[in-house]
């Protein structure tokens, strides 16, 4: 789909668009679709005898994403409210210009043109544009017979504006924004027969940015740091688990990088620990952390942020076999620190520990911020609106509360504290991977973590509410919603100079 940004005084031959009086000179053929953005308080001051026929015959007032189909002189026309002006945000457009896309595309109209009444700005439309961009994917890989009905009928989306050159040059980096979720929502997409630990770091070294450096680390690799908690997940596994580091350093010279770690757990049947087979399918999302870093680090590269940056993460599969890890066994991170393993169905944690002391010794960063699909206990407290935010650091914690208010992608803080550590010592060793008793999963999992980054500055995202939507939501069709490269290319912007 194209989406195309369209000088209005060039096209219509008038700055005075009225709408209906063109009606005939804007629909370009039969299979396009014409739809008028209006305000509600432009609606309300304006008694022009189309709003009046507008209210009279359907009650339309331009309320928040309320429509009304027309047929117009042999065309059909769609009116869209866009409610109060003062109440508008960029997360509010997002939804409009997501709605646009999945009305038009179940009305199975090739081409769109979309008309501003008021409220014609740059600001308005490219980011109407971007909602409805990031509506239109699919994830259509693997279908044969019923590829062309799953596909967007859409072929071009055209915004008439004034500011078409600005929305041109302001919509390229959300163009870039909005490639790189696409491509974490094809990574956790994608079946574990194709995406495992080594096919995964095949396809992060195939990424050709400037600048952006990619290295990969095997098991002989890792069993030299000492990486004992991350091999033993993956001991299981015909698969040879993997260690990816990618670095961009866009920034000043010598400055403290930022770091990003992902859990990547390609397939997590919970090994011994096995997992009830109900819904196990949907464990192939176990590596969403992961495919968000990457994601994000691609973005940044792309962009040519200004900021320097590393992203690590750990690809695992989590298979029970003769050579699985046990309940009962002891490991010894890279850190140094012995590990009970209590629940081998705890793994993301083990992957981390490892990930995240490499991370923190290797680039000593200004901050690291981790992302992981780590509990089910998170789903309950959250479900799929908010991802569980730990951090042990107050005013990284707030920042992060605000970009995710920002782009849309939310995060609650939850709270860490001696009670809720003392629940993971070991009678045999310095910690097990599970706490005591049903209670405080979700924080218990990130009292672990908090032993492997020292006084580093950090966060810990769950992400197991909101990396998966099996119903969809306003900005994305249902399946994988890449949340997290919103969130936290809005996070670095703030340390770009």
């Amino acid at each position: 789909m194209r989406i195309n940004f369209i000088n209005v005084a060039n096209n219509l031959g008038t700055k005075n668009y009225s709408g209906l009086k063109n009606s005939k000179t804007t629909s370009l053929n039969k299979n396009t679709l014409s739809i008028y953005l209006i305000s509600s308080d432009s609606f309300s001051k304006n008694n022009t005898n189309e709003f009046k026929s507008l209210k009279q015959s359907f009650d339309f007032e331009a309320k928040f994403l309320q429509s009304v189909i027309m047929s117009v002189e042999n065309s059909i026309s769609l009116y869209f409210g866009i409610g109060e002006i003062s109440k508008l945000n960029d997360i509010k457009l997002n939804k409009i210009g997501a709605r646009i896309l999945s009305t038009a595309n179940g009305m199975k109209y090739g081409s769109v043109n979309i008309y501003f009444k008021d409220h014609d700005n740059s600001s308005t439309v490219v980011n109407i544009a971007f909602g409805a961009l990031l509506q239109s994917y699919r994830f259509n890989k693997y279908f044969e017979k019923k590829l062309k009905d799953k596909n967007i009928k859409i072929s071009d989306l055209n915004f008439f504006t004034k500011h078409s050159k600005d929305c041109q040059k302001i919509f390229g980096d959300l163009d870039i924004l909005a490639k790189n979720i696409f491509f974490v929502r094809d990574l956790v997409s994608e079946p574990s027969n194709i995406l495992n630990p080594e096919s995964y770091a095949k396809i992060c070294q195939n990424i050709k940015v400037k600048g952006l450096e990619i290295e990969v680390l095997g098991e002989k690799d890792m069993a030299k740091l000492g990486m004992n908690s991350l091999l033993g997940v993956g001991v299981g596994s015909v698969k040879e688990s993997k260690l990816v580091v990618l670095k961009w350093f866009g920034g000043k010279k010598g400055d403290q990088p930022l770091a990003f770690v992902g859990k990547g757990v390609t397939f997590d049947t919970g090994g011994i620990s096995i997992k009830p087979s109900t819904n196990m399918e949907d464990m192939k999302t176990d590596m969403a952390g992961s495919a968000v870093v990457v994601g994000l680090m691609q973005n940044l590269a792309q962009r040519q942020a200004k900021v320097n940056a590393v992203g690590v993460i750990g690809l695992v599969e989590n298979m029970p076999s003769g050579s699985a890890q046990r309940p009962g066994d002891v490991v010894k991170s890279m850190s140094g620190q012995t590990i009970e393993v209590i629940n081998t169905d705890a793994e993301g944690r083990l992957v981390l520990a490892d990930a995240l002391h490499y991370t923190n010794t290797k680039f000593k960063p200004k901050l690291i911020i981790d992302l992981a699909t780590l509990t089910g206990a998170i789903i309950v407290a959250l479900a799929d609106v908010y991802a569980g935010l730990f951090s042990n650091d107050d005013e990284l914690a707030k920042q992060l509360e605000k970009c995710g208010d920002t782009s849309g992608e939310r995060v609650w803080r939850l709270p860490l504290g001696d009670e809720y550590d003392d629940m993971i010592n070991s009678d045999i060793a310095d910690m097990k991977n599970v706490g005591s008793g049903r209670g405080a999963g979700s924080i218990t999992a990130a009292q672990f973590l908090q032993r492997f980054v020292g006084s580093t500055k950090w966060a810990h995202l769950d992400i197991a509410g909101v990396a998966w939507k099996g119903k969809g939501d306003a900005l994305a069709h249902k399946g994988a919603t890449g949340f997290g490269v919103r969130l936290l290319n809005e996070f670095v912007k703030k340390f770009e100079k």
